[in-house]
């Protein structure tokens, strides 16, 4: 007995088609598969579709003698331009046979081998270019990528040189191009009846074909008149004669595949470079393996033919790319007769018709591991390649109608594996794609411009990365790199300003240059790094702030290196990885000449990671050469005298560099710190309104609701309207930029006798965080840029005292500074409670500004899951709103949770998804249990884990249960969720909640805390680990996590009968893949 195909709730008339994103329609096939598994049934108002999304079903259509490709949806579409072409005829058109027939050998190995140095010769044009514009330029890689496809298919193809890389501006065909696909996909989900009413679309799609069959016949017309000597593709369209039928091709034919050839000759090959680039930037191991290969096989020399097939790690990062996304997202199938599948699972009557997803198949945990969505292009290896299941590995389609010149040919004649394309598939997408690959990697160290980038998708008939750009910075070069900069405001300008000689306080321009790099994910090493670019002027150096990565492949000899940079779980931070990476594989005294520092910030919470990164840059830069100027500082957040640490360790790097480099130390001043200068451009009398249109970063609030009852601290679900572009996985962040509470702006303003209106321009003369050379107010300069209630550090306490004040003002400062652990660190005492305590200090404004440190994004885990909504992701987010530590009569409000709390629905608000750790999603397998510790709003990721679990219960799937320990304070003051939510998933079946009630620890069988009721409820973690294989994760404060590792290391210890550090041994092995944690402060 077969099973019924699953199908969403569908409307009358429209049936499903409401449910595809009209942008990306591929991002809601994926959704649903999520959702439904397997396979699932669409009515797609002109046609019904099977979706099948799993390496079993995949491997049963591709077989020729029950399922044969069929033209439907938007390449029935296509045909309105290109008729029965290769790409796009039915099966059985005699057209198709004869062009198949013509041009398979066009494309043979030995004629691909012919066009190497016409692909050689278009490569070099890109990488020029790159060159030429040098290393600040920010590159689009998949325009250039397309240039260069597009360029090699004409020039190879068919002889003619487009030259789209001596131009500003793409040919006028790749644009038609991109828009008659688009428009044949629109067309393909419309009624009728609508394409034939909508008029400005027809006329506009009409256009676009024009457009591309002008430069059709302009090549026919160019080949005609100059003959090519070489036998190329278009030659044998005008001459061939097919040896079956007789026929030569009709010109309409000839005009049709010769469109075909420039569609598809390109659009896929730069796609599959665009996402290899990507996925190496995002993998810093894989990148330094490639460029290990390439500088081993090319060397110095310009890449030769010979090459090709010794780049066997090259060609496995493009073969893991294509696995993860491929640019030809869907192939689409039709029955020849009734019969099932999934072992005679599904029945499948004749004629239907089936739309395999395939990078869904491509990512089957079954076949591919839990890791399956990781870039890891040693899986796609040498002898790891051959050993794949059959059809396994299958980005460009099967059987006869694969697609000539793309990809998929690789390997086709391994019988029966992976892409089982026909013994003819050809390797001129291969073998173009390895030259460009292995001569950008041979000539350039390639990092992203935004180093948190995540990868978006934009589509057309295929998929490319949307808002990915890079730098290319020349390897081996003589002059130093520099470090991108994707925003002044951001990253700090690599520049020096003339502000102090604008203001008549003309002084020696410094010389001296200093490299301040750093890694950040959260935003506090990049603040001390900020902050010693800012003081360099002042100590007589030229500050260059960037990145880690940005300085791959070499650390500057011509000038001190300071280093400040982070651990994140024992990684580096985002911007920081390609670095490390690169300096772990160095093994001679590459680094000799360079003089460094380094800085480590960390939280000693974690004692087996703490400082690791930090310690491992130290050690590394010393033993290949590098000249330690002072002993690296080590800062820990969680600690009192975090900051004071800093300031100590900054005062006397800045003595050692003015004894290493001969510098006179000059004596701060309190005017600036750097050279900050302020002048007044609007009195602040009249009210001036700025328009501000909404950009592509910008998110709506949806809903902001109290979760707590007025007993308890106030946590609030807020649900946002994401941009169009952006969606999110369950597990991720969605980072906040948010803006100082308007109470604390007003006491600044008051303090220093302001207008919130009046309108000033900064001038700087280094690197800052703050806006320069434009009018700015004064309100919004203190609620957008700046940290207001950070608590004042050792050195900002010796700036104060350095400012005319009285006596009794100057014992008070001396006290603090002398006490500054105990009486302000601990206190939390921001420089405007000291200003506010001390109305006699004459600080200037400037000043001030200069002592605060830049406004941080933060990170908070999404409390949702796309399957619910891919565009309205959730946030459970605790208020702090605490009595001050300093004693003052205000609380303490927390920046971020304050600003968000006051958000009403319809407000907009800067915002981005952050990735989270490759580890901290649900499994892929629904069939896996998950065991969850979380206690206040580190319940927020494991909402999004249930509901992900709940909708897929919803769809029909088999979910295995799994076990919430929650910890909260009592249940009709704070237990999140458990009259909604909670209560419904557990009523479905998906979870079991085990609370802890800390102010009531009697309604929570004697349990106070989350670990108390763990170790009480043991057997049944016990055993769901043990026996079922389910997966661990927490989320929830340093504290809450010590407390879970404790109890989970006693488990161990009891279940065991052995010792406490044996027990932590095994613990340490336990864990390894199947424990995931989301800690915060």
């Amino acid at each position: 007995m077969t099973t019924p195909i699953p199908s969403p709730p569908a409307l009358p008339f429209l049936g499903h088609i409401t449910q595809l994103d009209r942008d990306i329609p591929q991002r809601s096939f994926d959704l649903l598969a999520d959702q439904y598994g397997e396979i699932y049934k669409l009515n797609l108002i002109t046609r019904q579709s099977i979706i099948v999304a799993s390496y079993e079903l995949l491997n049963e259509l591709s077989n020729d003698k029950r399922f044969q490709k069929t033209v439907v949806g938007a390449l029935e579409q296509v045909r309105n331009g290109m008729g029965d072409a290769l790409f796009s005829a039915y099966p059985g058109e005699e057209n198709w046979g004869i062009a198949h027939r013509l041009l398979m050998p066009a494309f043979s190995t030995a004629k691909v081998r012919d066009m190497f140095p016409d692909m050689v010769d278009i490569a070099s044009q890109m990488l020029t270019k790159w060159e030429r514009f040098g290393p600040r330029h920010v590159i689009d890689p998949c325009e250039d990528f397309t240039r260069l496809a597009f360029d090699t298919i004409t020039l190879c193809a068919m002889g003619y040189r487009l030259n789209t890389f001596y131009s500003e501006q793409s040919h006028p065909f790749v644009q038609a191009m991109a828009d008659f696909l688009t428009e044949s996909a629109n067309r393909a989900n419309r009624p009728p009846i609508m394409n034939t009413i909508m008029r400005g679309s027809s006329a506009k799609y009409e256009a676009d074909m024009k457009i591309m069959n002008e430069l059709v016949d302009q090549l026919i017309e160019e080949h005609k008149k100059n003959p090519s000597e070489k036998q190329d593709l278009l030659s044998i369209m005008l001459e061939g004669v097919d040896h079956k039928t007789g026929k030569r091709m009709s010109d309409e034919s000839i005009r049709q595949n010769l469109l075909t050839f420039l569609i598809a000759g390109h659009e896929t090959t730069s796609g599959l470079l665009a996402f290899t680039l990507y996925y190496l930037c995002k993998n810093p191991e894989a990148l330094r393996k490639l460029r290990e290969e390439v500088d081993d096989v090319l060397g110095e020399e310009p890449i030769q033919l010979e090459h090709i097939g010794k780049l066997k790690y090259t060609s496995a990062c493009l073969r893991e790319a294509l696995r993860l996304s491929p640019p030809a997202t869907m192939r689409v199938v039709r029955s020849i007769e009734d019969t099932t599948i999934g072992d005679g699972k599904y029945a499948i009557p004749k004629d239907s018709v089936i739309g395999i997803i395939t990078a869904k198949c491509q990512t089957d945990p079954k076949v591919w591991g839990e890791d399956a969505r990781e870039y890891k292009p040693e899986r796609l290896y040498g002898g790891n390649f051959e050993k794949l299941p059959p059809n396994a590995w299958q980005p460009f389609g099967y059987g006869m109608r694969a697609c000539i010149v793309s990809a998929e040919a690789i390997h086709s004649r391994l019988p029966g594996r992976c892409s089982s394309v026909s013994p003819q598939g050809r390797p001129f997408a291969w073998q173009e794609a390895h030259i460009a690959l292995a001569s950008a990697i041979q000539k350039f160290d390639i990092v992203m411009h935004d180093p948190s980038y995540t990868l978006e998708l934009k589509q057309s008939m295929t998929i490319k990365p949307k808002g990915f750009y890079i730098h290319a910075i020349p390897r081996k070069r003589s002059t130093i790199p520099t470090a991108p900069s994707r925003s002044s405001t951001l990253n700090g300008a690599i520049k020096t300003s003339d502000a102090g000689k604008q203001n008549g306080n003309a002084k020696i321009e410094p010389k001296q240059e200093l490299y301040i790099l750093y890694g950040s994910n959260t935003g506090t090493s990049q603040t001390f790094a900020q902050r010693i670019a800012s003081d360099a002027p002042s100590h007589g150096f030229k500050a260059i702030l960037g990145t880690l990565d940005s300085f791959v492949g070499r650390v500057p000899i011509d000038g001190p290196v300071v280093i400040v940079t982070a651990s994140f779980e024992g990684e580096p931070a985002d911007n920081a990885a390609h670095f490390v990476e690169w300096l772990q594989n160095l093994t001679g005294d590459e680094i000799a000449g360079a003089k460094y520092a380094v800085f480590g910030c960390g939280n000693r919470d974690w004692v087996r990671t703490y400082q690791k990164v930090p310690r491992l840059v130290d050690d590394l830069l010393h033993e290949r050469g590098g000249r330690r100027l002072q002993e690296r500082g080590a800062g820990d957040a969680q600690a009192a005298e975090f900051f004071q640490v800093f300031d100590e360790w900054e005062a006397q790097l800045w003595k050692t560099l003015a004894s290493e480099y001969d510098i006179e130390v000059v004596e701060e001043k309190t005017s600036h710190i750097n050279g900050l200068s302020l002048k007044n451009v609007d009195s602040g009398i009249s009210r001036a309104s700025v328009l501000r249109q909404p950009d592509t970063d910008l998110g709506r609030v949806v809903e902001n609701r109290l979760l707590t009852s007025p007993n308890a601290p106030a946590k609030r679900h807020i649900e946002f309207q994401l941009p169009e572009h952006m969606t999110y996985r369950a597990g991720d962040y969605l980072a906040i930029l948010p803006h100082n509470p308007a109470r604390d702006i007003h006491r600044v303003i008051s303090r220093f006798a302001l207008s919130p209106e009046q309108q000033i321009v900064l001038s700087a003369e280094g690197p800052t965080s703050l806006p320069v050379d434009k009018p700015i107010s004064i309100f919004s300069l203190l609620a957008s840029y700046v940290e207001i209630s950070q608590p004042a550090t050792s050195r900002d306490l010796r700036v104060l005292l350095s400012t005319n004040s009285s006596e009794a003002t100057r014992s008070s400062l001396e006290d603090l500074a002398s006490s500054y652990a105990d009486k302000v660190m601990a206190k939390r005492l921001s420089v405007l409670d000291i200003l506010e305590d001390h109305p006699d200090l004459n600080l200037p404004f400037s000043t001030f500004l200069e002592m605060l440190p830049p406004m941080r994004v933060r990170q908070y885990s999404i409390s949702s899951s796309p399957l619910h909504d891919p565009q309205r992701p959730s946030l459970t987010v605790s208020v702090v709103e605490t009595p001050a530590l300093s004693g003052k009569a205000h609380p303490f409000l927390g920046v971020a949770s304050t600003f968000l709390a006051g958000l009403r629905p319809g407000d907009m608000v800067q915002l981005a998804v952050r990735a989270s750790s490759a580890m901290f999603h649900p499994p892929e397998d629904v069939g896996v249990p998950m065991i969850m510790f979380a206690a206040g709003s580190g319940l927020s990721p494991m909402r999004g884990f249930l509901q992900e679990r709940a909708v897929q219960k919803k769809a029909g799937r088999d979910v295995a249960k799994s076990t919430l320990f929650f910890g909260c304070r009592a249940p009709e003051e704070d237990y999140l969720y458990s009259d909604s939510d909670l209560k419904e998933w557990q009523e479905l079946g998906i979870v079991d909640v085990r609370p802890a009630f800390s102010r009531c620890p009697e309604k929570s069988l004697g349990c106070k805390y989350v670990q108390d009721r763990v170790w009480h409820d043991r057997e049944l973690v016990k055993q769901a680990y043990d026996q079922q294989n389910a997966r661990l994760f927490t989320c929830g404060s340093g504290k809450m996590a010590q407390g879970i590792k404790k109890v989970l290391t006693e488990l161990i210890k009891e279940s065991r009968g052995c010792s406490d550090d044996e027990a932590a041994r095994l613990f340490e092995r336990a864990i390894q893949g199947r424990y995931a944690t989301d800690i915060f402060e």
